[in-house]
């Protein structure tokens, strides 16, 4: 008895050696495909971008990323299933300006708070665009015409009403210490839209970015006059920046961030901004950007939270003194 007890130790003994060996390790993150989510519509600069970071992104960590159209609701349809996704890593999205404007105008109660903030990769300020045929040569003197002007001379277009482009022409006449009224805005269906309106004579001013202007500025069909950004674009190094035409620190834009769902671990968070990071840093990433003319910003983790924040204060400063905001 005393022999088969020993020998029964001495074999659970061996087991319990073995088996932190044997046991299998537990699958290190990511194991499965991930998926990124886009608010907006196929074949747009959004869905452009983050076509890319998933494509640069699956070769970093070793998985396939899949991107996936959520549209619907102003954005509110994709930036909410963001948000609802399983904080586990493997459904993130692309998240928008926007996300600082939805809230405001009573669309739905998300702000970037629901958001676990990864990396911000893209931004693209606004520009003041008028036909290349206006009398208008520098925002000065536009904005001295718009000033002294009678309501409704001036006509802006290029986005829905309360959009981002919307915002940006009331905030650079709000902070001149113009009612944005006196430039009432004319909804589209985006820039394109709205600059082949200007184009046409139906509006006077559209304040969308450099990179959506393009086109029609390299054909000669419209100028741009400032933009409303820190620096000048390395795509038209030729046009000023608001405070050094006029002395304004107004500055808006459209930006995109990569984000996953509040409370991802924060294991993963790091190991999805460190890729990321070399997805932003990489030759083919710089390329693409450059190539579609889209602006580049970097901002990882607190940071990013800081700029949303930021935004979101900005924004909805923006809103409600032009009576925007619910």
């Amino acid at each position: 008895m005393l022999r088969r007890s020993v020998l029964g130790l001495t074999a659970a003994g061996a087991l319990a050696a073995v088996l932190p060996f044997t046991a299998p390790a537990m699958a290190q993150y990511p194991d499965r495909p991930l998926t990124i989510i886009v608010p907006w519509g196929a074949g747009g600069g959004t869905d452009a971008t983050a076509r890319i970071i998933g494509s640069v992104l699956e070769k970093e960590l070793g998985q396939p990323v899949n991107v996936v159209n959520r549209t619907g609701g102003s954005g509110v349809v994709g930036h909410s299933a963001i948000a609802e996704a399983e904080p586990d890593g493997y459904t993130l999205g692309i998240a928008t300006v926007e996300i600082g404007m939805m809230h405001w105008q009573g669309l739905t109660d998300l702000t970037w708070e629901n958001y676990t903030p990864l990396a911000l990769m893209n931004e693209d300020p606004a520009g003041v665009q008028v036909a290349a045929d206006s009398e208008y040569d520098t925002i000065e003197a536009l904005l001295d015409a718009i000033e002294a002007g009678e309501p409704s001379t001036f006509r802006a277009s290029g986005t829905g009403q309360g959009g981002i482009w919307h915002l940006a022409i009331a905030g650079m006449l709000n902070d001149r210490g113009i009612d944005p009224a006196k430039v009432p805005w004319v909804p589209s269906e985006g820039a394109a839209p709205g600059l082949q309106d200007l184009v046409a004579g139906g509006v006077n001013i559209v304040p969308c970015s450099l990179v959506e202007a393009r086109a029609l500025i390299d054909a000669g069909r419209v100028k741009s006059l400032a933009i409303m950004s820190s620096s000048r674009a390395d795509l038209f190094p030729d046009v000023p920046t608001l405070e050094e035409a006029v002395g304004s620190d107004w500055q808006i834009g459209a930006w995109r961030g990569i984000v996953g769902p509040s409370g991802l671990p924060e294991d993963v968070a790091t190991r999805l901004t460190e890729a990321l990071e070399a997805v932003y840093n990489s030759e083919e990433y710089a390329s693409f950007m450059q190539g579609q003319g889209f602006g580049v910003r970097w901002a990882a983790g607190q940071e990013f939270a800081d700029f949303m924040a930021q935004s979101n204060t900005a924004l909805g400063d923006t809103m409600k003194a032009v009576g925007l905001a619910q």
